[in-house]
């Protein structure tokens, strides 16, 4: 991270609210959000440092700021949790409030209200006594929290936002645990504020400072890569709705535009919202990728016009994005569910640009031209990705021509898609040596079903016989087997690990018959492969009296031949 970019730290909650800084929840930022499981975790982390043999402090997690000037700062990540010590603290200060108010050691609780106010909650101004707070929450929360929670009113119940119901749960429940923790006598007071004053120094955050929203999405993509899941998706909706947001801008306009956000970001489930996000740029703009993402869109839109139209585009775009993800949608023939199965069976993802671009030039007028790519797409898939591994990045920069060049208007044929796709497309020499090659550890349970697949569509190409492949009346059988019998010894035990996933050593079996030969030696199983209703496994008893190395290798170079004849596209 550039010194000039990013800033980061390890600083305490006393630090951060202590020091007279003033920070902000941007307003588009998404609502308070944490409930009574939240608030009791909190609660009983913070009781767990003051236990004997407690820890001495308590890690926050990532605090990610926004500001130019290291004064007043943008919450960009860590609102919910920043919010939420603020409310707590502020339930301190009502318990001490009422301690006063029944005369308990009342002239110093109110003073130590005073001094905990001005240093975690914020101030009253001098001149205009109005209350200056150190925090100010988003545009739906901000109302409430500076109304009724900072001047410690009493909360209304009725005609509140599921937000703010929270928040005054929030302010309740913390409210509740202190007078439980603290009691009511003359030294409860003083014994609050002892414990308040050292939790503010045993609690941390990793903060780290951005100078702009670009810097800040950054932040995000190298976190994330570690693990660390942070809000991009709020980033992007702070940026476009403040193009939308401006003087003229009417609040119910600002309601709709919100609401059509939600209804994007609940579509995909949230945590798919950024990748999604990728997959819809490049279906109509040249690839980008992840790192460069929040760059261009910043430099591409620019004005309230454009903000609007991505965001109706987003919209739109979604229902068609999970439709891609979803093979059991309505929507979808026969060959086109089946297509899409195989896609998310493979786990790839590279095609999902195009294929958008695809939906919405040939979907609703020329059908069998969506159908068709789509059915290229699952071939060229899994020549490409599963059994030749050839790199996914000269793939998608391929699928990224096509989808630019079809969303722009340039390609308005099928024909002009399959030119463009042949090039990569893996041919049948190249395909057949890597079949033959081929090993797939079945431990995974998507290679177990990549296999299971191949096996079930080599049979029907031997038989003409549709078997239903998700039938749980068979499963894969393993000739040389994963855990095999002294009757295998004659293979040394390097080789059988080497040899027991290839996939001429993998065939189908009635789950009956399979279970009562077990991890047996070969001849105690040929007679069960003689009866199998499998064509592919009859043949394995019925060309092999003994079965090694050689057999296994001979009999995936046999699957090789049919496997090019069962997986092409007629370009």
């Amino acid at each position: 991270m550039a010194s000039t970019n990013f800033n980061t730290s390890n600083d305490t909650l006393r630090k951060l609210l202590g020091n007279g800084l003033v920070y902000r929840v941007p307003p588009f930022q998404r609502d308070y959000s944490w409930d009574e499981d939240h608030w009791d975790d909190l609660w009983q982390d913070i009781m767990g440092l003051f236990e004997e043999d407690g820890d001495t402090d308590h890690y926050m997690g990532y605090l990610v700021l926004q500001s130019s000037d290291n004064k007043r700062f943008d919450i960009i990540d860590g609102q919910q949790r920043l919010t939420t010590l603020s409310v707590m603290i502020l339930a301190g200060l009502s318990y001490l409030e009422s301690l006063a108010g029944k005369g308990l050691d009342a002239e110093k609780n109110r003073a130590r209200k005073e001094q905990l106010q001005n240093s975690y909650i914020g101030y009253l101004d001098p001149v205009t006594l109005e209350p200056e707070s150190k925090l100010e929450l988003n545009r739906h929360n901000n109302n409430y929290y500076q109304t009724y929670l900072v001047p410690l009113e009493k909360l209304p119940q009725r005609g509140l936002k599921a937000s703010e119901h929270l928040l005054r749960k929030a302010f309740n429940n913390f409210n509740e645990h202190i007078k439980q923790k603290f009691g009511a006598s003359e030294d409860s007071g003083q014994r609050f504020v002892e414990m308040l004053n050292s939790l503010v120094d045993k609690l941390f955050f990793t903060v780290i400072t951005v100078t702009d929203e670009l810097n800040a999405f950054k932040v995000f993509e190298t976190l994330n890569a570690r693990g660390v899941r942070l809000s991009s998706t709020d980033l992007l909706k702070n940026y476009l709705f403040s193009l939308l947001s401006s003087a003229t801008t009417h609040a119910t306009q600002l309601q709709r535009l919100e609401e059509r956000w939600e209804r994007i970001v609940d579509l995909l489930e949230g945590e798919k919202f950024p990748e999604y996000l990728r997959v819809f740029w490049n279906s109509r703009n040249r690839l980008v990728r992840k790192s460069e993402l929040f760059k261009r869109i910043r430099q591409q839109i620019t004005t309230q016009q454009q903000a609007a139209q991505l965001l109706r585009d987003l919209d739109s775009g979604a229902e068609v994005y999970t439709a891609l993800r979803d093979a059991q949608d309505r929507r979808w023939l026969p060959d086109e569910r089946d297509a899409l199965e195989q896609l998310q069976m493979f786990n790839v993802r590279q095609p999902l640009a195009m294929l958008m671009a695809c939906y919405e030039t040939f979907f609703e007028t020329q059908r069998p031209v969506f159908t068709r790519i789509l059915k290229a797409i699952a071939v060229l898939s899994l020549r490409y990705n599963v059994i030749c591994s050839r790199p996914a990045n000269e793939q998608e920069q391929l699928y990224s021509k096509v989808a630019s060049s079809v969303s722009g208007g340039h390609f308005d044929s099928l024909q002009q898609v399959l030119d463009m796709l042949v090039t990569i497309y893996p041919g049948d020499n190249s395909f057949k040596t890597a079949f033959a090659d081929k090993e797939l550890r079945t431990t995974n349970s998507r290679n177990r079903k990549i296999v299971r697949y191949m096996l079930f569509k080599l049979e029907k190409h031997r038989t003409g016989i549709d078997l239903d492949r998700y039938s749980d009346s068979y499963n894969i059988e393993h000739i040389l087997p994963e855990q095999p019998s002294d009757a295998w010894d004659y293979i040394e035990e390097a080789r059988q690990s080497r040899l027991t996933y290839r996939l001429g050593n993998m065939t189908l079996m009635e789950v009956g018959p399979n279970r009562d030969i077990g991890n047996e030696g070969y001849s105690f199983k040929r007679p069960a492969y003689e009866k199998s209703t499998f064509r592919l496994t009859r043949a394995v008893a019925e060309n092999n009296e003994s079965w090694d190395e050689q057999r296994i290798v001979s009999r995936q170079a046999q699957l090789a031949k049919l496997a090019v004849a069962v997986w092409r596209t007629d370009f």
